[in-house]
């Protein structure tokens, strides 16, 4: 692959990355009253955030299955409780890390998930067969 192509990819990742983080961040801080926006729109962002990194650091094919496969560990870890204890530390990092990974086994947010997942690997398919 020539090295203007990778640096575009690269470039587009990144771009990606910052908007669907700031997407994110958006859809926790404003509250519509809609728990589709206010509450599964941000899990789906998430998984789609992990599908970028994935994109961005090893581009394959397999940024798909890798990124549900990492949802779905995050989300089965939270029956371990291990997350809702970490809430209620007085360390902040810990406090901080207890919110990324979620304290609350959903199925829902799972669905949330494939959605995001879905999504984003559709725009990345439009994306490469139309630019080059």
């Amino acid at each position: 692959m020539p090295y203007y192509i990778g640096l575009r990819r690269t470039i587009f990742w990144i771009i990606a990355l910052v908007l669907i983080i700031a997407a994110g961040i958006i859809s926790r801080a404003l509250h519509t009253g809609s728990i589709l926006i206010d509450k599964y729109a941000g899990d789906a962002l998430y998984a789609a955030m992990f599908y970028a990194i994935f994109r961005l650091t090893a581009p394959n094919k397999n940024a798909a299955i890798l990124a549900m496969a990492l949802m779905t560990a995050l989300e089965f870890f939270q029956l371990t409780l291990i997350p809702l204890h970490m809430l209620a530390s007085p360390n902040l990092l810990v406090h901080v890390a207890a919110r990324l990974l979620g304290t609350t086994f959903s199925w829902f947010d799972l669905a949330a998930y494939v959605i995001g997942i879905a999504a984003i690997t559709l725009l990345d398919r439009i994306r490469n067969r139309y630019v080059r």
